[in-house]
């Protein structure tokens, strides 16, 4: 059996390798300067520099910048989570006519690319007076986070076995009561999962908060990456720097909440 999984195990290594390589060797070159990058690309610092680490974690654009993206990340995902388990409910629980089709059209979402909708998007929010807001942003993600929350969701929802929402109901308990106190507690995996997703996605997203902020009030960890590289072009350790401490919360939040999505992911695989 060991000698079978020989092959897959070599081929995790090598596939952990080099997604780590390129992290490593950021984070070592954000303890040089410049000029050892220059003279010595590959090797260790000598000597270690921590003023590019600590000049970027003394501003204070950079924790404005990561309470941001923290606040519309957390707004997004209650939005898209609260929204689509509601409507997965609804298409999952209640039979009425047309619910296929409606469920098609949220599966339909999944095809529809975000750039497509740049232009219409940007006139929408700027007729409502949601540029340089932070609901310009939350709003249009949770709208396009809806199809595969809903698509998720709906299938755990299914997998209640109906005989436990008939003893609800026997017991007094209506609908919205069933799905309260019952359904949303048995799929907390479920709500776990795309919770995570929802939070990485809005985390990552560029052009979005790009098109919507013009002002650096609101800008987000991805604008701020790019505007520090655009500032500091010339000194590339302190932009080494500056991107291993914006990816630092994204790694930990995933690292913390890997088992969540992973166990969510497979139960929804066995039950489906």
């Amino acid at each position: 059996m060991k000698t079978r999984s020989l092959p897959l195990y070599v081929v995790v290594w090598v596939v952990g390798i080099v997604m780590v390589t390129p992290l490593l060797y950021a984070l070592i070159s954000g303890f040089k300067t410049t000029d050892q990058l220059s003279e010595n690309a590959f090797g260790l610092p000598s000597p270690w520099v921590t003023s590019n680490y600590t000049d970027v974690l003394g501003s204070a654009s950079f924790w404005q910048m990561l309470g941001s993206s923290t606040l519309i990340a957390v707004g997004t995902t209650v939005l898209t989570v609260g929204a689509a388990a509601l409507a997965a409910f609804a298409l999952a629980r209640f039979a009425f006519r047309g619910r296929e089709m409606m469920f098609t059209l949220f599966t339909m979402g999944l095809m529809f690319p975000f750039a497509v909708a740049i232009l219409p998007l940007f006139v929408l929010l700027r007729t409502f007076g949601l540029l340089d807001n932070p609901w310009g942003v939350i709003l249009p993600q949770a709208a396009f986070g809806l199809p595969i929350t809903i698509v998720i969701l709906r299938g755990f929802f299914r997998a209640i076995p109906g005989e436990l929402e008939e003893a609800a109901t026997l017991d007094g308990c209506g609908p919205f009561g069933f799905f309260w106190r019952i359904l949303l507690p048995m799929a907390r995996p479920a709500l776990g999962t795309v919770s995570v997703l929802a939070i990485v996605a809005s985390w990552n997203n560029f052009l979005l908060p790009l098109l919507v902020f013009s002002e650096q009030t609101w800008w987000t960890i991805p604008i701020g990456v790019q505007q520090f590289q655009g500032q500091y072009s010339a000194d590339i350790a302190r932009v080494f720097a500056y991107l291993i401490l914006a990816m630092v919360p994204a790694l930990a939040f995933y690292a913390v909440a890997e088992r969540q999505l992973i166990g969510g992911i497979t139960m929804g695989a066995t039950k489906g």
